[in-house]
């Protein structure tokens, strides 16, 4: 890992996220870009240490005052004696947050994305859903979402929720980085529901297969019974006092997406400990 992107709107849910990424890049040697980005209908990229800016027709009077007042924020924020001795680069730009998130990600060669969120409940997460869940269905490298500041040095315990089923191994490759780093136990859990349940045999069998298939180590397995999958997670990772939850997404979208839903996407919302996501589309 090299690169983390941390998408800032100046929220206290995106501070938070900077100051996780502030924790890895300085466990790690690793670089930071934080990105703010102003909706508009075009796309600019400004370096906050520099201008960038060439239109200076009377229409792009207000989005000039605009982004120079941002620059400043951003230079404010990432001068901080919290974010000293860290290879950190802020940038501004104008289009649509998700895409620019995106294209931030392919431009900057990241691998990871950490981003702050608020989470949503009842119609709210039916009819808006968010950039940070857009992010987390299609991104390709990792995201972890945070609600709340995160002491890089108290994760100690992370659930991995798998259906042992799918071909996982660029999760598990990526999620050891950050085991690696954080040097946490793994609670390798599978969630049986009314809809989908295994016995105890045939898990601890698939759980053997898997640990083995992917070499992983200081890890606890665990199956555990509840209506529904996301319950399930949640649940558990209370039980194990879990500091973080890592979990793939499907990527889905359109009516497919309506229909199934995303696990990884509601935990991103319910969650009150961060969340670690990888599409597989990624």
């Amino acid at each position: 890992m090299k690169t983390i992107l941390v998408p800032i709107d100046f929220s206290e849910q995106s501070k938070y996220a900077l100051n996780f990424a502030a924790q890895l890049a300085k466990k790690g040697n690793l670089q930071v870009h934080a990105i703010n980005i102003i909706e508009g209908p075009q796309n600019h990229t400004f370096n906050t240490m520099g201008d960038g800016f060439a239109n200076e027709s009377e229409d792009y009077f207000f989005l000039k005052q605009l982004i120079d007042k941002t620059k400043e924020n951003m230079n404010a924020l990432l001068q901080s004696k919290a974010y000293s001795g860290i290879d950190v680069i802020g940038s501004v730009e104008v289009g649509n947050p998700y895409q620019s998130i995106s294209k931030a990600i392919a431009d900057h060669e990241a691998d990871l994305v950490v981003m702050g969120s608020k989470g949503a409940s009842g119609i709210d997460e039916v009819l808006i859903g968010s950039n940070t869940e857009k992010v987390v269905r299609f991104a390709k490298c990792p995201v972890v979402t945070i609600k709340s500041e995160v002491n890089l040095t108290g994760i100690k315990n992370i659930v991995l929720a798998t259906n042992l089923e799918e071909d996982q191994t660029k999760l598990i490759q990526k999620l050891k980085e950050m085991q690696k780093i954080t040097g946490a136990k793994l609670h390798l859990v599978k969630i049986n529901t009314p809809n989908s349940f295994h016995t105890q045999r045939q898990m601890e069998e698939e759980f053997a297969k898997y640990i083995k298939e992917h070499g992983l180590g200081n890890i606890q397995t665990a199956i555990y019974n509840e209506s529904s999958e996301e319950d399930g997670i949640l649940f558990y990772a209370e039980d194990v006092k879990a500091d973080l939850i890592a979990i793939g997404t499907h990527g889905r979208t359109g009516l497919l997406h309506l229909l199934s839903g995303s696990i990884a996407e509601d935990l991103v919302n319910h969650s009150q400990i961060p969340v670690w996501t990888l599409s597989r589309k990624g």
